[in-house]
């Protein structure tokens, strides 16, 4: 048993600590490996700042994969001003939509499939704490899924470890702390199903409403 101890303690303290922070572990401000984490931040601030003083939607999304290391599809629009403190670990789909002052807190890792609508202030936050206050300044991460064809209204704020469903709406405002179901409305704080969707067809004009 003591040896089984041994080898679980030596793989915490070499696996690589961007690992370590997809996989929910805590990561502190004295971890040995914490600058690799600042180099990635100090990097897209600068990224970020040019891709918010863009002057058309083609060099939004060339900084966007500048500071995601994925290629944007021509088919996604992003609406400056954008926020991720991150970057890394964003992945987005093809013919997507993010409209303006959005907000992506992604170190546990978000991932936006195809046709997804997000509306403007839209807050997705991985990031969380510890409740015991010597340990608060840890760093412990889960990861947002926004499933195909879902619609995210204005001012949401979507909390760590949650799935939005397909073709799922989130009425503007709400504050999602649990997953949401395929062909639903959620709305409220918290976010609560208020009804089904009868099809997954989306109307035209959707995106306008957002």
């Amino acid at each position: 048993m003591e040896n089984v101890i041994e080898e679980i303690v030596i793989e915490h303290k070499t696996s690589d600590i961007f690992e370590r922070l997809r996989a929910g572990e805590p990561i502190r401000l004295n971890d040995p490996e914490y600058f690799k984490i600042s180099e990635v931040v100090h990097r897209t601030i600068k990224l970020s700042q040019r891709l918010n003083n863009s002057t058309d939607t083609d060099q939004v999304r060339q900084y966007l994969t500048e500071i995601t290391g994925v290629a944007i599809d021509e088919s996604t629009t992003i609406f400056p001003p954008f926020y991720t403190n991150f970057g890394r670990f964003v992945k987005i789909g093809k013919n997507v939509f993010i409209n303006h002052a959005c907000s992506f807190l992604d170190m546990g890792g978000i991932a936006i499939e195809d046709e997804v609508l997000i509306g403007p202030r839209v807050n997705l936050v991985t990031e969380n704490h510890p409740l015991e206050p010597n340990d608060r300044r840890a760093l412990i991460t889960r990861p947002i899924l926004i499933k195909r064809n879902a619609w995210i209204g204005a001012g949401v704020t979507i909390l760590p470890g949650v799935t939005i469903g397909e073709h799922a709406v989130v009425a503007a405002g709400a504050v999602v702390s649990k997953d949401v179901p395929d062909n639903v409305v959620v709305g409220g704080i918290p976010a609560k199903i208020i009804k089904s969707i009868q099809t997954s067809f989306c109307p035209d004009g959707a995106r306008a409403g957002l």
